[in-house]
């Protein structure tokens, strides 16, 4: 379930400055219904004028962390700066557990609109699996990018944006987000608290939601960051929150 919570894994964070870069370090609690607490996902961006680094880890923890064998993954995000946006240009998942690891990489190239995947996997060290192939679909944004980019990609209220992101290949990297107009954020508080400059909803398609789609809502913060988000509908076990501890 927690891979399914890193899709809205977001933004909002200690920003320190290093020279001409700037870094920003996020840590979420991730809770699931009357399991409480799941997982914890920390999250280091490095940028500058020109380039960016993300840098996410996720681990489960209480009967997660049993059920799932311990299972940690890793995400990096590598890529340059367009009109004040993160441009992706390398992505890649690592999923580690007990003897077996997994790796997910995705090289996106701008010039040609085009994505390969490279897929491999490993038990007990020895490669068994890699393979690779041009994806259906092009997209400018990982899942990473695309949530650290909503700050200033979602500004106006009352409008439908459309994106698409690599590692959402079953659904053709396709995420449709919505921003309530005026009025319409009631909806939204009950669940997010009240204080967010923008509230929003993502909807995204995958098997273990209800009717096989699920809200993901999310709270911008004044400063551009998400400061919560909530799965909604998840079969059987109900929400899904991320929420920032630091």
């Amino acid at each position: 379930m927690l891979k399914k919570i890193m899709i809205v894994t977001t933004l909002l964070g200690v920003c320190v400055t290093q020279g001409s870069a700037t870094t920003t370090e996020l840590n979420y609690k991730a809770t699931f219904g009357i399991f409480g607490t799941v997982g914890t996902i920390k999250n280091r961006l490095t940028q500058n004028k020109s380039t960016y680094e993300i840098h996410t880890t996720v681990k489960m923890a209480g009967l997660a962390k049993m059920i799932m064998g311990g299972q940690t993954e890793h995400y990096t995000s590598k890529g340059h700066m367009q009109n004040g946006l993160m441009v992706s240009d390398f992505y890649e998942m690592i999923s580690t557990k007990k003897e077996k690891k997994t790796s997910k990489m995705y090289l996106i190239n701008h010039q040609h609109k085009s994505v390969i995947k490279r897929y491999r996997k490993w038990i007990k060290g020895k490669l068994v699996v890699d393979k690779k192939q041009k994806l259906a679909f092009y997209a400018k944004d990982d899942l990473l990018t695309l949530y650290f980019n909503l700050g200033n990609a979602i500004s106006e209220k009352g409008k439908t944006y459309h994106f698409k992101a690599v590692g959402l290949e079953k659904q053709k990297g396709k995420v449709r987000i919505t921003v309530p107009s005026e009025g319409q954020d009631k909806a939204y508080i009950k669940d997010l608290g009240t204080g967010a400059a923008l509230y929003a909803k993502a909807l995204i398609y995958q098997e273990n939601f209800r009717k096989k789609k699920g809200d993901i809502l999310l709270a911008v913060a004044k400063d551009g960051f998400i400061r919560k988000s909530v799965i909604k509908d998840v079969l059987l076990y109900g929400d899904a929150k991320l929420t920032r501890t630091k």
